[in-house]
């Protein structure tokens, strides 16, 4: 244990199951941690028809884009036991692995779509049939990429984000936070951005748009300033967990290093 981020106040937006690892590791490095998740995860239940067709062995590769698709497909896909996986991110690769299924392909960097387009596994899918497994809506850039270079994709939706209301804990939470020292925000995706914005409206908490937010990669760090975030954004590598402690470390050793809003 450290105390590199000692006097921090970080408000983490993940789904509640997702975020545990992350706050244990914020609070190993001396952070305080508010849960305020912004987004809930829902089974999407697929019909027989579904399940036939999108079953992972009648495909060369399937995808899985999160945690949360490995946790909610098995159950009605089947574990893959032929079939190349690949998965995007560490974070995947690790719910993968604690199902027993061996994972052939992961992004070089980073934990999205344009690094796992990037493996030399993907630069040339002509022909070759793909499943990715995914939740509802979200980018399009992984099929679209392969779809411009010859793959045939199926996806299968396995899952939707929804809204939550705030509980009345969430919310005393993020009222005292202020007072344990600087808050930071941070967020995973635009999405948990918008919903950030969304139950924590500038009406009743004008002052957060003003702390640092912790974002990962460039995309979501133009889209906060399109959002008219005001604070300092501290752009991280991924939303991975240890490349979001990473940027949080660097600009707490190093204020300098975020980038201004």
């Amino acid at each position: 244990m450290t105390s590199s981020l000692a006097g921090l106040a970080v408000v983490v937006t993940r789904p509640a199951r997702q975020a545990a690892r992350f706050m244990q590791m914020l609070r190993d490095r001396g952070a305080a941690t508010v849960a305020f998740p912004v987004l809930e995860i829902e089974p999407v239940r697929l019909d027989v028809a579904a399940r036939t067709s999108l079953a992972p062995d009648e495909y060369d590769w399937v995808v899985y884009t999160s945690a949360n698709a490995v946790e909610r497909s098995l159950p009605q896909l089947g574990r893959p036991m032929r079939v190349r996986v690949a998965a995007i991110g560490r974070a995947t690769s690790r719910a993968l692995a604690a199902a027993g299924v061996d994972v052939h392909a992961l992004p070089g960097s980073g934990a999205n779509s344009e690094g796992l387009l990037a493996r030399p596994e993907f630069a040339e899918p002509r022909g070759q049939r793909i499943l990715i497994v995914k939740g509802v809506g979200g980018r399009d850039a992984l099929r679209a990429g392969l779809v411009s270079r010859g793959a045939v994709v199926s996806e299968a939706e396995v899952y939707r984000r929804v809204r939550p209301a705030p509980s009345a804990e969430a919310l005393g939470e993020l009222d005292r936070a202020r007072e344990s020292g600087t808050v930071v925000a941070s967020v995973t995706s635009v999405n948990v951005l918008d919903s950030l914005l969304a139950l924590a409206p500038e009406a009743r908490y004008p002052w957060l748009r003003d702390a640092p937010l912790l974002v990962p990669g460039e995309r979501v760090a133009a889209e906060a300033r399109r959002r008219e975030w005001r604070g300092p954004l501290v752009v991280a590598r991924s939303a991975e967990d240890e490349a979001m402690l990473e940027a949080l470390e660097l600009r707490s050793s190093d204020a300098g290093r975020t980038t201004p809003a």
